[in-house]
């Protein structure tokens, strides 16, 4: 029986209707080569979402792939229960080198681990400050932070969420900012940030933290954030109180053209965390950064219970760690963000031919982040071929040799 075969009778999909999944001719990837992914008939198809936006070096880097070898024949794994492992300790101080105003590296294995450490680590830091009250979260309408019971609650695509509904945590959800065919005021801005500031002043006493994505809002729309908002939300958030926790899981190390983008957003946030491209996408690995102010809080006797109640297997996993210290060493050799920046000039070219077509609403685009919104009639388009929207695009771009 061959794989793909295989893989219908055995494998259960992510966000995939497997009725349909198992009535289609589904390519099976054999390799990787460069950007491209190789399938079984040696057809070969361009990475074009970066393999869910992890991707930084293409397939088959060299450097990193070796040092994950190494490491392998060294250390295969050590757990973070009462051990140290070289890797975890080196790359923790390297990322605090680069994370202004961090202090610490909690380690996890994806992004929704690493925000559901967040999400923890808020709520334990108001218990130990004997602030038990401060519970409840704020965050942002159409925010993507993961697929677990915390993030989806932090969260919330109606799309991806709704079957969840009635197990999800009770936050307060208000409205993001976006900018549609490159306009906004800041005086629009504003009308944001007073509703939120008129939030905070009523039940700041009861408010944990405020959760967004950094920079701009993905999964949800691609939405990215006029110039300034995630700076107010970092003030208001200081005058009441408030951590600030962002999520820097899909838009930190390059995405949108900076390495640390709450740096060039002027926002100063108690947590914030790391993933995806943190290994240059090969191997599952996420982080979790404090400022000093946080941890302290969770200092004391082992019998005053004040430690950190989270952990996990793979925790600070060694050939993890090495591969994003490799990783690393790339962009900096490389200088990558620099190659970003200039690349997101060719890239804002490009997508300006897509304007000229009808069906193209908006295009929404920021480094190498890009969203094309598609509407006829000004109606958004949500078949085609009475087929959805997105798989119809899906299965035409493989077509012609482009995996999206």
């Amino acid at each position: 029986m061959n794989s793909n075969n295989l893989d219908k009778r055995y494998v259960w999909h992510p966000y995939t209707q497997m009725k349909l999944w198992n009535n289609s001719d589904n390519i099976t990837v054999q390799y990787g080569s460069g950007f491209n992914f190789i399938d079984s008939n040696k057809r070969s198809y361009l990475d074009g979402i970066s393999n869910m936006w992890c991707n930084v070096w293409g397939h088959d880097r060299t450097e990193i792939l070796d040092s994950m070898k190494n490491q392998l024949d060294t250390l295969p794994h050590s757990s973070l229960f009462g051990l140290v492992n070289e890797p975890s300790a080196k790359l923790a101080k390297r990322l605090i080198t680069m994370a202004k105003g961090m202090t610490k590296v909690f380690y996890t294995d994806n992004g929704s681990t690493a925000i559901e450490a967040a999400l923890k680590i808020a709520t334990q830091y108001w218990n130990n400050k004997g602030k038990s009250q401060k519970k409840k979260f704020i965050c942002l309408k159409n925010g993507y932070h993961g697929d677990t019971i915390g993030c989806m609650s932090v969260g919330y695509v109606d799309g991806y969420f709704s079957p969840y509904k009635s197990i999800l945590l009770k936050t307060i959800k208000v409205d993001s900012p976006t900018i549609r065919h490159g306009k906004f005021g800041p005086q629009d801005i504003e009308q944001y940030v007073d509703k939120i500031e008129n939030i905070l002043k009523r039940i700041s006493s009861k408010i944990s933290g405020f959760v967004m994505e950094s920079g701009a809002q993905i999964a949800g729309g691609v939405n990215i954030y006029p110039e300034g908002f995630q700076k107010k939300i970092s003030d208001l958030c200081k005058k009441y109180d408030t951590l600030l926790i962002l999520d820097e899981i899909a838009t930190g190390f390059g995405r949108l053209g900076n390495m640390i983008e709450y740096r060039a957003q002027k926002s100063e946030p108690d947590i914030v965390c790391f993933a995806k491209a943190l290994t240059g996408g090969y191997f599952p690995l996420a982080v979790t950064l404090t400022t000093s102010r946080i941890f302290e809080q969770f200092l004391g006797d082992y019998w005053d219970k004040r430690q950190l109640f989270h952990g996990h297997t793979f925790t600070g996993h060694p050939v993890g760690c090495t591969a994003a210290l490799t990783n690393l060493d790339l962009y900096e050799r490389l200088n990558l963000i620099r190659k970003i920046r200039l690349n997101s000039v060719v890239l804002d070219k490009l997508l300006k031919r897509f304007s000229e077509l009808e069906i193209c609403y908006d295009i929404r685009n920021k480094g190498l982040l890009c969203g094309i919104e598609l509407r006829k009639e000004n109606r958004p388009i949500k078949t085609i071929d009475k087929i959805p929207v997105g798989h119809y695009i899906a299965r035409e771009s493989l077509k012609n040799g482009v995996y999206l």
